[in-house]
């Protein structure tokens, strides 16, 4: 978590350093700092540059090729997604035919027919 009180070159900085040490997204970095995407992005692309420019080329680098990267995470994810959507169901539709189908005689032993039928053994 980033202190307000942290000097706005010092947080910069650390914001590249991140980046680059981890090859790491601006959501990324945002999330693990505590940090809006937006102050991120401008620390990084705006800031940095006038702060450390050799940092800042190769913060550029990163993020340049994450940018390029993004479609492929993005169908990545979406793929992921419905993976586990799917297997949700099919773990669904197994638990649901594992439960076998309940008889008659259990149903009348467990009090789930209604009151006003009356019990087998005065049935014809």
């Amino acid at each position: 978590m980033i202190r307000q009180s942290e000097p706005l070159e010092d947080r910069c900085i650390k914001f590249g350093e991140y980046i680059l040490e981890r090859k790491a997204t601006v959501r990324s970095t945002a999330k693990n700092f505590g940090i809006s995407k937006s102050t991120v992005h401008k620390d990084v692309t705006e800031r940095l540059y006038k702060i450390n420019h050799n940092l800042y080329t190769e913060v550029k680098k990163v993020l340049d090729q994450n940018k390029k990267e993004r479609h492929i995470r993005g169908g990545m994810a979406t793929r992921e997604k419905y993976l586990h959507l799917h297997q949700l169901q099919e773990e669904q539709r197994t638990a649901e035919q594992s439960i076998p189908p309940i008889t008659y005689q259990q149903a009348e032993t467990h009090h789930m027919l209604s009151p006003s039928a009356p019990p087998l053994h005065e049935r014809q």
